[in-house]
This record gives structure tokens, sequence and C-alpha cells, in this order.
């Protein structure tokens, strides 16, 4: 007997179990508890990473993560953008871009189904209201944004949504609470400044100018203030994936779409041009809705582990980078305007980047360098003195 209970003390003595002794009857009862790797169910451990077209992105470093991102939204959004501009080139084309819309986020519901298909939790996390409004953001931003492309030159376009950082500040403070320096405040004056003078120049060389594509994309840049916001808020909350929000926030939108365009008639037209121009239009509808599904999943994993301001940050430096690409490969109006304007707002965009590694690195200050010349003064009078 006495063995017995050695024997049993020795596996209740084993890490990972744990004993009951009952005093009265001298028996042991030994209960094996699995390690925490071992309880938790695969689906669940995946909920952690961040994947990207299969690629597991919780497996680098942080510098790396940010390395992957930020090259994959350059160049999925780069061919984006060139893309974008080719099929409203097409003669005739300009009146449809919600039909484009349409297209786009058609094609972006298979590519999240499929990519959803391959990844091992397909359960939705995140709440159906929530995708809902999501999706009318979604639709928002990407159907004003391409429609104003109907009233604006490209490069007036892209440098209004490369100050998307002044509605998302704005949409910070309200929906998440969140206080800004005086760095982003100055970013942001920045930005607003130089697309005051970036707009004034397009008014005045642009033949094609209109108000109402102003108003479009500034509505769009509402839209896009919420949504950045309120994707990385459900996100972290719900620890949605990137491949879940995309297929139900585009296939939610597309419904959207199509109502809307039922109803004011605007379905049949578009159907009838994209038919006798199929390359043109539902080709590099194609590539366009591609690239840019890839450079969104990019996007949302920026979303998802750096925040919405610095994701923005990132988006607003491809853009000014598209900005250039536009004047090389499509011929428009230039002016020496554009490109003290669009400075402007590239030092905006340095000081929202400063601020958000204030800890890093510290610019100096007037006080400070009045500060040391005065002590260099003095040392300098001492030793002459002594």
């Amino acid at each position: 007997e006495k063995q017995t209970e050695d024997n049993n003390s020795t596996e209740c003595s084993e890490p990972g179990t744990m004993d009951l002794k009952f005093t009265s009857s001298r028996k042991y009862i030994s209960i094996s508890v699995p390690s925490k790797s071992q309880a938790m169910s695969p689906h669940i451990k995946s909920v952690d990473d961040v994947v990207v077209l299969g690629m597991n992105l919780s497996k680098f470093s942080k510098p790396t993560q940010f390395f992957i991102c930020v090259s994959g939204v350059f160049m999925f959004y780069l061919i984006y953008g060139y893309l974008q501009e080719l099929i409203f080139s097409v003669e005739g084309f300009k009146p449809f871009g919600w039909y484009l819309t349409l297209v786009q986020f058609g094609f972006y519901s298979i590519f999240g189904l499929i990519e959803l298909q391959l990844i091992q939790d397909k359960r939705r996390r995140i709440p159906g209201k929530t995708y809902m409004i999501i999706a009318f953001l979604t639709v928002g931003t990407m159907g004003l944004s391409n429609t104003s492309l109907g009233y604006l030159n490209y490069p007036t376009q892209v440098i209004f949504k490369c100050c998307k950082l002044i509605p998302v500040m704005i949409g910070g403070v309200f929906i998440q609470g969140k206080r800004y320096n005086i760095v982003d405040v100055s970013a942001a004056l920045c930005m607003s400044l130089g697309l005051i003078w970036f707009t004034l120049a397009d008014s005045t060389v642009a033949p094609n100018f209109n108000f109402t594509g102003v108003v479009l994309i500034s509505l769009a840049l509402c839209a896009d203030a919420v949504i950045g916001n309120v994707q990385e808020k459900a996100m972290k909350l719900h620890n949605g994936s990137n491949s879940e929000m995309v297929l139900y926030s585009y296939s939610i939108g597309f419904v959207y779409i199509l109502f809307g365009l039922t109803c004011t008639s605007g379905l049949s037209p578009a159907v009838t041009f994209c038919s006798k121009h199929p390359v043109q239009t539902y080709g590099y509808a194609f590539l366009f809705s591609l690239t840019g599904y890839f450079g969104i999943s990019f996007v949302l994993a920026l979303i998802k582990i750096f925040g919405a301001l610095l994701a923005v940050t990132v988006t607003t430096g491809r853009k000014a980078m598209t900005i250039v690409l536009s004047f090389l490969f499509f011929a428009k109006p230039f002016t020496l305007q554009y490109v003290w304007s669009g400075l402007l707002v590239v030092l905006g965009i340095f000081l929202n980047v400063y601020s958000k590694n204030m800890d890093k690195f510290k610019l100096p200050s007037l006080l400070g360098l009045w500060k040391k010349s005065v002590e260099e003064r003095k040392s300098r009078t001492l030793s002459q003195t002594v």
C-alpha cells in the first residue's frame, strides 16, 4: 500500500497534473491537465495570426512586417492607379464610375470568397450590423472616388486622397477618443494648404475641371475618415481576419450599388457600353480589381498591426508617387504650382511620420539652439578671461 501511495504521489508531482486527496479513504486521484497549446483549438490559435495572401506575417519581426506591408501596398497600388486612369481614358466611359465600382466589388467578393476557403478559420467574427456600416462607408469612399474622375484630373483626385489624414484624425477623435499633439495638427494644416493650392492650380490649367468633382472626392474623404477607424476598432475588438473583412464588406456593398443603379436606371446604359468595349472595360477592370484586392489586403494588415493612422501615412506616400507616374504616362497640363503644393503636402506627411516617432529621434527646438549658443558664448568669454 505504501508503494502504491508513493507511485501515485510521484504521478501527481509531475508538471501538468493536479491531485485531489481524500484523507478518509486514503486514495489519490490523478487528473491530467493539458498544456495551453494542446487545449487551444487550431482555429482559435490562427485568429491572432495576420495572414496576407497565404503568408503568415506573425512569424516575422515588426520591422519586417512593416517592410512587407509597405512593399505590397506600393507595388500593387501603383499598378492599380495606372489601370484606373487607363480605364477612364477610354472615350465615353467617364459617366460610368458607379458601374466600374459595381464590377470592382463583384471581383473583390469572388476573390475574398476564394481566399476564405483557403484558410482554416472560416467563421464570421465581426457582427453583421458592423459589416453593413463598413460596406456603406466602402461604397461611399470607392464609388464617389471613381465617379469624381469624370470631373477631375487624376492627379487632383489623388492629391485629395493624400489628405485623408485630416478626416482620419477627426474621425479618430470622435470615434476612438484619440488625442493628437501639435505636430499632428501642423501636419494636417500643411496638407490643407497644399490641397487648396493644388486645387486652385488645377482649376486654372485643367480644361475639364468641375467643382462637382471636388464635392464628390471630399465626400469620399469623409467616408474614408470613418472607415479606417471603424475597421481598426472592429478588427481589434472581434479579432476578425483580413479575408473575412474583405468578403463581407464588399459583398454587402455590391448589393448596395446594384440596388442603387437599378433604381436610378444607370445599369442598362453601362452594360451596353461595356459590352461594346469588353477588353478595355471588363478586361482592365479585372486586372484593376485584382491589384486593388491584393493592395487592400496589405492595407488591412497595416491597420491591424500598426493602426489606421500609420496605414494612411503609407498609402499617402504611395499616392504621391502615383501622381508623378500619372504625369509621366498620361499627357496633361502642368504648372510649377503643382510642385510647390505637392511639396507642402509631403511636408505634412513628414510631420505626421515624425510625430509617430518622436521617441526615436528628436529635432532641435529653437529654445534649445538659443540656450546652446548662449552657453558656447559664455564658455568662450570665460576662456578669454582666463
